[in-house]
Protein backbone atom coordinates (compact mmCIF):
# COMPACT_ATOMS: atom_id res chain seq x y z
CA UNK A 1 0.00 0.00 0.00
CA UNK A 2 1.35 3.55 -1.11
CA UNK A 3 2.62 5.92 2.10
CA UNK A 4 1.46 9.19 1.95
CA UNK A 5 2.96 12.53 3.76
CA UNK A 6 -0.67 13.10 5.40
CA UNK A 7 -3.85 11.74 5.41
CA UNK A 8 -7.17 13.50 5.81
CA UNK A 9 -10.30 11.96 6.85
CA UNK A 10 -13.01 13.10 5.30
CA UNK A 11 -14.39 14.92 2.23
CA UNK A 12 -16.79 17.67 3.55
CA UNK A 13 -15.91 20.91 2.98
CA UNK A 14 -13.57 21.50 5.37
CA UNK A 15 -11.36 18.28 4.50
CA UNK A 16 -11.48 19.53 0.86
CA UNK A 17 -9.74 22.78 1.88
CA UNK A 18 -7.55 21.01 4.18
CA UNK A 19 -6.28 18.71 1.72
CA UNK A 20 -6.09 21.51 -0.75
CA UNK A 21 -3.68 23.06 1.16
CA UNK A 22 -1.55 20.29 2.23
CA UNK A 23 -0.99 19.82 -1.69
CA UNK A 24 0.14 24.02 -1.66
CA UNK A 25 2.83 22.53 0.64
CA UNK A 26 3.78 19.77 -1.79
CA UNK A 27 2.95 17.16 0.63
CA UNK A 28 1.94 13.57 -0.98
CA UNK A 29 -1.48 13.85 0.26
CA UNK A 30 -4.89 11.23 0.73
CA UNK A 31 -8.22 12.31 1.52
CA UNK A 32 -10.09 9.30 2.76
CA UNK A 33 -14.34 9.75 2.49
CA UNK A 34 -16.46 7.26 3.59
CA UNK A 35 -19.34 8.16 1.50
CA UNK A 36 -19.55 7.48 -2.38
CA UNK A 37 -18.88 10.97 -3.16
CA UNK A 38 -17.31 14.26 -1.81
CA UNK A 39 -19.85 16.48 0.38
CA UNK A 40 -22.67 14.73 1.33
CA UNK A 41 -22.52 15.46 5.01
CA UNK A 42 -23.22 19.03 6.89
CA UNK A 43 -21.64 20.61 3.85
CA UNK A 44 -24.73 20.27 1.57
CA UNK A 45 -27.54 21.55 4.17
CA UNK A 46 -26.37 24.89 5.90
CA UNK A 47 -27.62 28.49 5.64
CA UNK A 48 -24.90 28.96 2.45
CA UNK A 49 -23.47 32.44 4.33
CA UNK A 50 -20.05 34.25 4.08
CA UNK A 51 -20.20 36.33 7.33
CA UNK A 52 -18.50 39.54 7.97
CA UNK A 53 -17.19 39.09 11.56
CA UNK A 54 -20.16 41.20 13.17
CA UNK A 55 -21.17 37.69 15.54
CA UNK A 56 -17.97 36.43 16.77
CA UNK A 57 -15.90 37.38 20.04
CA UNK A 58 -12.68 40.25 19.32
CA UNK A 59 -9.52 38.48 19.75
CA UNK A 60 -10.23 34.92 18.99
CA UNK A 61 -8.89 32.71 16.13
CA UNK A 62 -12.15 32.46 14.74
CA UNK A 63 -12.67 36.21 14.21
CA UNK A 64 -9.74 36.98 12.47
CA UNK A 65 -10.28 34.05 10.32
CA UNK A 66 -14.17 35.19 9.51
CA UNK A 67 -12.59 38.79 9.02
CA UNK A 68 -10.27 37.81 6.91
CA UNK A 69 -11.95 35.19 4.60
CA UNK A 70 -14.86 37.33 3.77
CA UNK A 71 -12.35 40.06 2.74
CA UNK A 72 -10.65 38.04 0.81
CA UNK A 73 -13.87 35.26 -0.51
CA UNK A 74 -14.73 37.34 -4.18
CA UNK A 75 -10.57 36.16 -5.31
CA UNK A 76 -11.25 32.57 -3.75
CA UNK A 77 -14.21 32.51 -5.84
CA UNK A 78 -12.95 33.44 -9.07
CA UNK A 79 -9.88 30.64 -8.60
CA UNK A 80 -11.85 28.41 -8.03
CA UNK A 81 -14.61 28.65 -10.81
CA UNK A 82 -17.64 29.18 -7.81
CA UNK A 83 -20.36 31.87 -8.23
CA UNK A 84 -20.29 34.46 -5.28
CA UNK A 85 -23.04 37.04 -4.81
CA UNK A 86 -22.33 39.73 -2.19
CA UNK A 87 -26.13 41.30 -1.69
CA UNK A 88 -25.10 42.58 1.97
CA UNK A 89 -27.26 41.34 5.08
CA UNK A 90 -29.91 43.48 7.62
CA UNK A 91 -30.20 42.33 10.76
CA UNK A 92 -33.55 43.95 11.97
CA UNK A 93 -34.81 44.71 15.44
CA UNK A 94 -38.52 45.23 16.12
CA UNK A 95 -38.03 46.11 19.83
CA UNK A 96 -35.80 47.51 22.66
CA UNK A 97 -34.45 44.35 23.21
CA UNK A 98 -33.43 43.24 19.89
CA UNK A 99 -32.24 46.59 18.81
CA UNK A 100 -30.01 46.45 22.31
CA UNK A 101 -28.27 43.03 20.21
CA UNK A 102 -27.78 45.60 16.82
CA UNK A 103 -26.13 48.33 18.80
CA UNK A 104 -23.46 45.45 20.65
CA UNK A 105 -23.29 43.85 16.82
CA UNK A 106 -22.23 47.17 15.64
CA UNK A 107 -19.38 48.17 18.31
CA UNK A 108 -18.24 44.29 17.96
CA UNK A 109 -18.22 44.48 14.24
CA UNK A 110 -16.14 47.95 14.63
CA UNK A 111 -13.62 46.21 17.26
CA UNK A 112 -13.36 43.17 14.47
CA UNK A 113 -12.32 45.59 11.81
CA UNK A 114 -15.93 44.91 10.02
CA UNK A 115 -15.82 47.62 7.17
CA UNK A 116 -19.07 49.89 6.10
CA UNK A 117 -21.42 48.65 8.97
CA UNK A 118 -24.10 51.12 9.47
CA UNK A 119 -27.31 51.29 12.05
CA UNK A 120 -30.23 51.98 10.03
CA UNK A 121 -34.12 53.47 11.26
CA UNK A 122 -36.99 51.48 10.44
CA UNK A 123 -38.21 53.65 7.72
CA UNK A 124 -34.93 53.19 6.51
CA UNK A 125 -34.69 49.61 6.65
CA UNK A 126 -37.94 49.50 4.67
CA UNK A 127 -37.33 51.38 2.27
CA UNK A 128 -34.40 49.23 1.08
CA UNK A 129 -36.50 46.12 1.73
CA UNK A 130 -40.38 47.26 1.18
CA UNK A 131 -41.56 43.58 1.73
CA UNK A 132 -40.50 44.29 5.41
CA UNK A 133 -43.39 44.23 8.51
CA UNK A 134 -44.27 47.59 9.50
CA UNK A 135 -42.73 46.76 13.08
CA UNK A 136 -39.55 46.71 12.24
CA UNK A 137 -37.81 49.67 14.42
CA UNK A 138 -33.99 49.40 13.19
CA UNK A 139 -31.32 47.22 11.39
CA UNK A 140 -27.89 46.84 11.32
CA UNK A 141 -26.12 46.82 7.59
CA UNK A 142 -23.50 44.75 6.81
CA UNK A 143 -22.38 45.40 2.73
CA UNK A 144 -20.02 43.07 3.01
CA UNK A 145 -22.40 39.86 3.51
CA UNK A 146 -22.50 37.32 1.05
CA UNK A 147 -23.89 33.85 -0.15
CA UNK A 148 -22.33 30.80 -1.95
CA UNK A 149 -23.19 27.37 -3.22
CA UNK A 150 -22.01 25.49 -0.20
CA UNK A 151 -21.05 22.01 -1.93
CA UNK A 152 -20.19 23.81 -5.21
CA UNK A 153 -17.67 25.43 -3.11
CA UNK A 154 -16.31 22.24 -1.41
CA UNK A 155 -16.19 20.35 -4.28
CA UNK A 156 -14.53 23.00 -6.54
CA UNK A 157 -11.44 22.49 -3.65
CA UNK A 158 -11.55 18.88 -3.69
CA UNK A 159 -11.44 19.22 -7.51
CA UNK A 160 -8.21 21.48 -6.99
CA UNK A 161 -6.99 19.14 -4.58
CA UNK A 162 -7.14 16.35 -6.82
CA UNK A 163 -5.49 18.52 -9.63
CA UNK A 164 -2.59 19.14 -7.40
CA UNK A 165 -1.42 16.07 -6.91
CA UNK A 166 -3.98 15.28 -3.76
CA UNK A 167 -5.10 11.30 -4.05
CA UNK A 168 -9.13 11.01 -3.29
CA UNK A 169 -10.21 7.51 -2.15
CA UNK A 170 -14.08 7.12 -2.07
CA UNK A 171 -16.16 4.78 0.66
CA UNK A 172 -12.96 4.49 2.47
CA UNK A 173 -14.78 4.90 6.31
CA UNK A 174 -11.91 4.97 8.71
CA UNK A 175 -13.14 1.61 11.19
CA UNK A 176 -9.09 1.99 13.24
CA UNK A 177 -6.31 4.04 13.87
CA UNK A 178 -3.13 3.19 14.89
CA UNK A 179 0.27 4.68 15.49
CA UNK A 180 3.08 2.71 14.13
CA UNK A 181 6.80 4.25 14.76
CA UNK A 182 7.10 7.31 12.77
CA UNK A 183 4.11 6.50 10.59
CA UNK A 184 -0.23 6.74 11.06
CA UNK A 185 -2.18 3.91 9.82
CA UNK A 186 -5.76 4.24 9.23
CA UNK A 187 -7.78 0.99 8.24
CA UNK A 188 -10.68 1.21 5.85
CA UNK A 189 -13.24 -1.08 3.88
CA UNK A 190 -10.37 0.29 1.19
CA UNK A 191 -7.65 -1.25 2.98
CA UNK A 192 -4.29 -0.09 5.48
CA UNK A 193 -3.03 3.48 4.76
CA UNK A 194 -0.35 4.91 6.10
CA UNK A 195 1.08 8.51 6.40
CA UNK A 196 3.69 10.53 8.69
CA UNK A 197 0.72 12.79 9.87
CA UNK A 198 -3.27 12.96 10.11
CA UNK A 199 -5.72 15.53 10.07
CA UNK A 200 -9.16 14.54 11.55
CA UNK A 201 -11.70 16.78 9.08
CA UNK A 202 -15.04 13.94 9.70
CA UNK A 203 -17.78 16.76 10.67
CA UNK A 204 -20.55 14.93 12.83
CA UNK A 205 -18.12 12.54 13.63
CA UNK A 206 -14.85 13.65 14.44
CA UNK A 207 -15.30 13.46 18.19
CA UNK A 208 -15.41 9.34 17.33
CA UNK A 209 -12.80 9.38 15.02
CA UNK A 210 -10.27 11.15 17.47
CA UNK A 211 -11.63 8.61 20.68
CA UNK A 212 -9.69 6.10 18.65
CA UNK A 213 -6.43 7.39 19.51
CA UNK A 214 -6.88 9.75 22.57
CA UNK A 215 -9.51 10.09 25.36
CA UNK A 216 -12.81 11.98 25.09
CA UNK A 217 -12.25 15.83 25.40
CA UNK A 218 -14.79 17.49 23.40
CA UNK A 219 -17.85 15.01 22.02
CA UNK A 220 -20.32 16.49 19.52
CA UNK A 221 -24.18 16.96 20.03
CA UNK A 222 -26.11 17.03 17.02
CA UNK A 223 -28.65 19.78 16.65
CA UNK A 224 -31.38 19.62 14.36
CA UNK A 225 -32.60 22.13 11.74
CA UNK A 226 -34.53 22.34 9.09
CA UNK A 227 -35.16 25.13 5.57
CA UNK A 228 -37.81 26.10 3.55
CA UNK A 229 -36.72 26.80 -0.29
CA UNK A 230 -38.76 29.07 -2.38
CA UNK A 231 -39.00 28.94 -6.11
CA UNK A 232 -37.21 31.80 -7.96
CA UNK A 233 -40.56 33.24 -9.18
CA UNK A 234 -41.74 34.45 -6.19
CA UNK A 235 -43.04 37.90 -5.12
CA UNK A 236 -41.83 40.50 -2.69
CA UNK A 237 -38.24 38.62 -2.18
CA UNK A 238 -36.28 40.40 -1.05
CA UNK A 239 -33.10 41.71 -2.19
CA UNK A 240 -30.41 41.19 0.94
CA UNK A 241 -29.72 38.67 3.35
CA UNK A 242 -31.91 39.33 6.62
CA UNK A 243 -31.40 38.56 9.90
CA UNK A 244 -34.20 38.68 12.02
CA UNK A 245 -33.51 39.16 15.66
CA UNK A 246 -36.83 38.86 17.95
CA UNK A 247 -37.57 40.65 20.58
CA UNK A 248 -38.18 37.41 22.79
CA UNK A 249 -34.82 35.34 23.27
CA UNK A 250 -33.89 32.64 21.30
CA UNK A 251 -33.65 32.07 17.19
CA UNK A 252 -35.28 34.16 14.41
CA UNK A 253 -35.60 33.88 11.00
CA UNK A 254 -33.13 33.63 8.24
CA UNK A 255 -33.36 34.66 4.83
CA UNK A 256 -30.87 33.78 2.23
CA UNK A 257 -31.46 35.08 -1.77
CA UNK A 258 -29.35 32.48 -2.71
CA UNK A 259 -26.55 32.56 -6.57
CA UNK A 260 -28.75 30.04 -7.91
CA UNK A 261 -32.04 33.02 -7.65
CA UNK A 262 -34.22 31.40 -5.42
CA UNK A 263 -34.52 32.03 -1.74
CA UNK A 264 -33.76 30.35 1.32
CA UNK A 265 -35.80 30.30 4.87
CA UNK A 266 -33.95 28.92 7.72
CA UNK A 267 -32.76 27.61 10.39
CA UNK A 268 -35.37 26.49 12.57
CA UNK A 269 -33.12 25.22 15.60
CA UNK A 270 -33.62 22.31 18.03
CA UNK A 271 -32.31 19.36 19.68
CA UNK A 272 -31.29 16.68 17.91
CA UNK A 273 -31.19 12.80 19.03
CA UNK A 274 -29.22 11.17 15.61
CA UNK A 275 -26.61 12.32 13.94
CA UNK A 276 -27.88 10.20 10.75
CA UNK A 277 -31.33 12.17 11.36
CA UNK A 278 -31.89 14.35 8.24
CA UNK A 279 -35.69 14.50 8.75
CA UNK A 280 -37.48 17.71 8.68
CA UNK A 281 -40.30 18.20 11.67
CA UNK A 282 -43.27 19.64 11.57
CA UNK A 283 -42.39 21.96 14.62
CA UNK A 284 -39.71 23.04 12.62
CA UNK A 285 -41.28 24.14 9.86
CA UNK A 286 -44.34 25.51 11.24
CA UNK A 287 -41.40 27.76 13.13
CA UNK A 288 -40.22 29.02 9.81
CA UNK A 289 -43.87 29.61 8.48
CA UNK A 290 -44.66 31.52 11.50
CA UNK A 291 -41.54 33.56 11.76
CA UNK A 292 -41.94 34.30 8.07
CA UNK A 293 -45.26 35.68 7.96
CA UNK A 294 -44.31 37.84 11.01
CA UNK A 295 -41.47 39.06 9.06
CA UNK A 296 -41.69 39.22 5.86
CA UNK A 297 -46.00 39.37 5.46
CA UNK A 298 -46.37 39.23 1.57
CA UNK A 299 -43.98 36.76 0.81
CA UNK A 300 -46.05 34.07 -0.50
CA UNK A 301 -45.53 30.75 0.89
CA UNK A 302 -47.23 28.50 -1.32
CA UNK A 303 -44.23 29.02 -3.59
CA UNK A 304 -42.29 26.71 -1.24
CA UNK A 305 -40.57 24.07 -3.91
CA UNK A 306 -38.68 21.66 -1.12
CA UNK A 307 -38.01 21.88 2.60
CA UNK A 308 -35.37 20.06 4.07
CA UNK A 309 -33.30 18.91 7.23
CA UNK A 310 -30.07 19.52 8.54
CA UNK A 311 -27.77 18.59 10.87
CA UNK A 312 -25.83 21.13 13.59
CA UNK A 313 -22.84 19.61 15.19
CA UNK A 314 -22.87 21.56 19.04
CA UNK A 315 -19.25 20.83 20.53
CA UNK A 316 -18.93 20.57 24.46
CA UNK A 317 -16.06 19.84 26.53
CA UNK A 318 -16.71 16.57 28.91
CA UNK A 319 -15.03 14.90 31.83
CA UNK A 320 -15.15 11.78 33.33
CA UNK A 321 -17.72 11.48 35.54
CA UNK A 322 -17.06 7.46 37.21
CA UNK A 323 -17.52 5.37 34.16
CA UNK A 324 -19.50 8.07 31.86
CA UNK A 325 -18.56 10.80 30.52
CA UNK A 326 -20.31 14.06 30.67
CA UNK A 327 -20.53 17.40 29.34
CA UNK A 328 -20.45 20.91 30.18
CA UNK A 329 -23.08 23.47 30.79
CA UNK A 330 -22.31 25.83 27.68
CA UNK A 331 -21.61 24.36 24.15
CA UNK A 332 -17.97 25.70 22.80
CA UNK A 333 -18.13 29.32 20.52
CA UNK A 334 -14.66 29.15 19.28
CA UNK A 335 -13.13 27.04 16.81
CA UNK A 336 -12.22 23.48 18.44
CA UNK A 337 -8.70 22.46 16.84
CA UNK A 338 -7.30 19.67 18.70
CA UNK A 339 -3.46 18.25 18.61
CA UNK A 340 -4.17 15.36 21.11
CA UNK A 341 -1.18 13.16 19.99
CA UNK A 342 1.58 13.66 18.00
CA UNK A 343 1.30 14.59 13.72
CA UNK A 344 -2.92 13.95 14.44
CA UNK A 345 -5.02 17.44 14.36
CA UNK A 346 -8.81 17.31 14.88
CA UNK A 347 -11.11 19.79 13.90
CA UNK A 348 -14.11 19.31 15.87
CA UNK A 349 -17.46 20.69 15.80
CA UNK A 350 -16.69 23.67 13.75
CA UNK A 351 -19.96 25.48 12.63
CA UNK A 352 -20.62 29.11 11.77
CA UNK A 353 -19.01 30.15 10.21
CA UNK A 354 -17.25 27.68 9.24
CA UNK A 355 -18.06 27.56 5.25
CA UNK A 356 -16.66 31.49 5.70
CA UNK A 357 -13.88 30.40 6.81
CA UNK A 358 -13.04 26.87 5.58
CA UNK A 359 -10.50 27.88 3.63
CA UNK A 360 -8.86 29.59 6.32
CA UNK A 361 -9.25 26.82 8.58
CA UNK A 362 -7.31 24.74 5.74
CA UNK A 363 -4.57 26.73 5.32
CA UNK A 364 -4.40 27.24 8.81
CA UNK A 365 -3.89 23.45 9.56
CA UNK A 366 -2.30 22.99 6.66
CA UNK A 367 0.82 25.46 8.43
CA UNK A 368 1.07 23.50 11.67
CA UNK A 369 1.17 20.24 9.59
CA UNK A 370 3.99 21.90 7.54
CA UNK A 371 6.14 22.94 10.92
CA UNK A 372 5.31 19.82 12.52
CA UNK A 373 6.96 17.79 9.14
CA UNK A 374 9.86 20.57 8.69
CA UNK A 375 8.24 21.46 5.73
CA UNK A 376 9.97 25.10 5.12
CA UNK A 377 8.47 26.28 1.46
CA UNK A 378 5.20 26.11 -0.07
CA UNK A 379 5.23 24.07 -3.59
CA UNK A 380 6.16 26.60 -6.60
CA UNK A 381 4.11 24.10 -8.95
CA UNK A 382 0.96 24.64 -7.00
CA UNK A 383 -1.48 26.00 -9.33
CA UNK A 384 -4.55 27.48 -7.12
CA UNK A 385 -6.98 27.62 -10.45
CA UNK A 386 -9.67 25.24 -11.05
CA UNK A 387 -11.90 25.31 -14.70
CA UNK A 388 -15.31 25.00 -13.66
CA UNK A 389 -17.94 23.13 -15.96
CA UNK A 390 -19.58 24.84 -18.78
CA UNK A 391 -22.87 26.82 -17.95
CA UNK A 392 -24.68 26.90 -20.87
CA UNK A 393 -27.35 29.29 -20.19
CA UNK A 394 -25.23 31.28 -19.04
CA UNK A 395 -23.47 31.67 -22.38
CA UNK A 396 -24.19 34.00 -25.53
CA UNK A 397 -25.95 32.92 -28.33
CA UNK A 398 -22.90 32.67 -30.16
CA UNK A 399 -20.89 30.62 -27.83
CA UNK A 400 -23.82 28.24 -27.22
CA UNK A 401 -24.11 27.66 -30.76
CA UNK A 402 -20.33 27.33 -31.33
CA UNK A 403 -20.43 24.87 -28.28
CA UNK A 404 -22.91 22.61 -30.02
CA UNK A 405 -21.19 22.57 -33.00
CA UNK A 406 -18.13 21.08 -30.97
CA UNK A 407 -20.32 18.86 -28.88
CA UNK A 408 -23.83 18.28 -29.71
CA UNK A 409 -25.24 17.20 -25.96
CA UNK A 410 -24.91 21.06 -25.13
CA UNK A 411 -27.42 21.25 -27.55
CA UNK A 412 -29.94 19.14 -25.66
CA UNK A 413 -32.17 20.36 -22.38
CA UNK A 414 -32.74 17.34 -20.19
CA UNK A 415 -33.71 19.64 -17.30
CA UNK A 416 -35.81 22.82 -18.07
CA UNK A 417 -36.40 24.07 -14.95
CA UNK A 418 -33.03 25.28 -14.80
CA UNK A 419 -32.19 24.95 -18.79
CA UNK A 420 -29.57 22.34 -17.94
CA UNK A 421 -27.85 20.42 -21.01
CA UNK A 422 -27.20 16.75 -21.58
CA UNK A 423 -23.34 17.43 -21.71
CA UNK A 424 -23.46 19.19 -18.72
CA UNK A 425 -24.57 15.85 -16.95
CA UNK A 426 -22.34 14.15 -18.75
CA UNK A 427 -19.55 16.72 -17.30
CA UNK A 428 -20.97 15.96 -13.85
CA UNK A 429 -20.51 12.31 -13.73
CA UNK A 430 -16.78 12.51 -15.32
CA UNK A 431 -16.46 14.74 -12.59
CA UNK A 432 -17.37 12.28 -9.96
CA UNK A 433 -21.17 12.01 -9.71
CA UNK A 434 -22.26 8.32 -9.08
CA UNK A 435 -25.62 9.40 -7.59
CA UNK A 436 -28.89 11.44 -8.48
CA UNK A 437 -27.89 13.90 -6.00
CA UNK A 438 -24.07 13.60 -6.94
CA UNK A 439 -25.56 15.06 -10.46
CA UNK A 440 -27.59 17.47 -8.66
CA UNK A 441 -24.72 18.96 -6.68
CA UNK A 442 -22.73 19.42 -9.28
CA UNK A 443 -24.81 20.49 -12.78
CA UNK A 444 -27.92 21.67 -10.66
CA UNK A 445 -30.43 19.17 -12.04
CA UNK A 446 -33.48 18.81 -10.02
CA UNK A 447 -33.14 22.02 -7.95
CA UNK A 448 -35.31 23.76 -9.83
CA UNK A 449 -39.87 24.07 -9.27
CA UNK A 450 -40.45 20.44 -10.45
CA UNK A 451 -37.88 19.09 -8.18
CA UNK A 452 -36.48 16.91 -10.53
CA UNK A 453 -39.87 15.11 -11.50
CA UNK A 454 -38.91 15.53 -15.37
CA UNK A 455 -35.31 15.22 -15.44
CA UNK A 456 -34.25 12.55 -12.94
CA UNK A 457 -35.30 9.31 -15.47
CA UNK A 458 -33.27 10.79 -17.98
CA UNK A 459 -30.16 11.79 -15.74
CA UNK A 460 -30.51 8.25 -13.97
CA UNK A 461 -30.50 6.67 -17.57
CA UNK A 462 -27.32 8.65 -18.59
CA UNK A 463 -25.31 7.33 -14.86
CA UNK A 464 -25.86 3.80 -16.08
CA UNK A 465 -25.16 4.22 -19.49
CA UNK A 466 -21.60 5.81 -18.47
CA UNK A 467 -21.14 4.12 -14.87
CA UNK A 468 -22.46 0.84 -16.47
CA UNK A 469 -24.44 -0.05 -13.52
CA UNK A 470 -27.87 -1.37 -14.02
CA UNK A 471 -30.77 1.48 -13.07
CA UNK A 472 -31.77 -0.63 -10.22
CA UNK A 473 -28.36 -0.55 -8.24
CA UNK A 474 -27.76 3.18 -9.02
CA UNK A 475 -28.90 5.59 -5.33
CA UNK A 476 -30.11 8.66 -5.21
CA UNK A 477 -27.64 9.83 -2.37
CA UNK A 478 -25.65 7.30 -0.24
CA UNK A 479 -26.48 3.57 1.52
CA UNK A 480 -30.45 2.86 1.59
CA UNK A 481 -31.47 5.33 -1.43
CA UNK A 482 -31.63 3.21 -3.96
CA UNK A 483 -33.52 4.93 -6.75
CA UNK A 484 -35.75 2.01 -8.05
CA UNK A 485 -37.40 0.25 -4.82
CA UNK A 486 -36.28 2.15 -2.44
CA UNK A 487 -38.05 3.84 0.18
CA UNK A 488 -35.84 6.70 1.16
CA UNK A 489 -35.51 9.80 -1.30
CA UNK A 490 -32.34 11.20 -0.44
CA UNK A 491 -31.53 14.59 0.87
CA UNK A 492 -30.77 18.14 -0.54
Amino acid sequence: MERYDVLVLGGGVLGCFAARHLTRWGFHTALLEGREDLCTGTTRANTAIVYTGCDTPPGTLKTRLCVEANRTFDDLCAQLGVPFARPGSLMVSCGPRAQRVLERKLRQGQENGVPGLRLLSGAEARAMEPGLTEEVTGALYAPGTGTVNPWELGLAAGENAAANGCTIILNAQVTALFSDGPDWGAETARGTFRARAVVNCCGLYADQVQELVAEPSVRIFPGKAEYLVLDDTVDHAPRHILFHEPEEKGKGLTVVPTVEGKLLLGPSEGPGADKDDWSTTARGLDFLRTWTARVLPELDLSQTIRSFGAIRPNPFYVYPEGETWVREEKSIHNFTIQNPRPRFWSFLGIKTPGLTCADGLGRYVAGLVAEELGRKEPNPAFDPVRTPPVRVKELSFEARAALIRQNPAYGKILCRCGEITEGEVLDAIARGAVTLDGVKRRAGTGLGRCQGSVCAGKVMALLSRELKVPVENLRRDGPGTNWLGGNDRGTL
